[in-house]
């Protein structure tokens, strides 16, 4: 770790004298002795190492960001508008917020309450929600539910499904499901019939398919604008992100 640090720092310390002299003409002595003027420097500097490695890190994540929005521009269609998830919020809101979740994934139930304040205070976000059941059985039985109760019953009785599935902290089974059929008055049957259906196992494909493009692994994944968003996230945070988003556009 310090040989690659100071690797970097020498180069970093190199590069402005470069016009004065050529390093790579450098004696093995000479050379040597360059070095040995950066490690002292450091030594008794030792907060431009600090320095340095901020700058680096600030760079890498310029470079993640440009990435990311090059990732979005190409898979535009396919996050946006694929035609099988969930749009929620306001279906015209001028910030669209993607979320990649899993029934099954305690931060995404963390998540849960901030995503529904931040939809419903702004009242000017397009909310997209990606069935991406990484975590077993159990996320898999889940998904599977509530994409054939949007398929059978509509988009309202499918967010009342994902409410009752986020806020749920048990196991997720058979019995389980068809209560929840009873209690929200959903034909249970050709709820059933549709979870083993193709058009269920393409929908659940596409997404993974989707996230692995956009290298989101784990839950929650978000997409707020054009920025990619891996990891849970506060109520505050996305509002920040929101906000610089809209000012951004002037």
């Amino acid at each position: 770790m310090r040989s690659t640090i100071l690797g970097i720092l020498f180069l970093a310390l190199a590069a402005p004298m470069a016009a004065a002299f050529d390093i790579e003409s450098m004696s093995e002595g000479e050379r040597a002795a360059f070095r040995s003027e950066v490690r002292d420097y450091l030594l008794e500097n030792p907060e431009v190492l600090m320095e340095a490695i901020s700058v680096l890190e600030a760079r890498r994540e310029r470079e993640a960001v440009a990435r990311d929005g090059e990732l979005i521009d190409r898979l535009r269609e396919e996050i946006f508008n694929d035609g099988f998830s969930y749009v929620g919020g306001d279906p015209n809101g001028d910030v669209t917020l993607v979320e990649f979740l899993d029934y099954r994934c305690g931060f995404c139930k963390r998540a849960y309450p901030a995503v529904e304040e931040l939809v419903a205070s702004d009242g000017n976000i397009r909310y997209i929600v990606k069935e991406f059941p990484i975590l077993g059985e159990q996320s898999t039985l889940a998904a599977q539910y509530a994409i054939s109760a949007k398929l059978v019953a509509g988009d309202a009785d499918y967010k009342s499904v994902h409410d009752i599935l986020m806020l749920h902290d048990g196991t997720v089974t058979e019995g389980f499901l068809a209560r929840t059929s009873r209690e929200l008055g959903l034909d249970h049957d050709a709820i059933t019939e549709a979870m083993g259906s193709e058009e269920v196992a393409l929908a659940i494909g596409k997404t993974h398919a989707l996230a692995k493009a956009l290298n989101v692994q784990g839950t929650p994944g978000f997409i707020l604008g054009d920025i990619i968003l891996r990891g849970f996230l506060e109520l505050e945070q996305m509002r920040e992100i929101v906000a610089d988003i809209r000012e951004s556009r002037g």
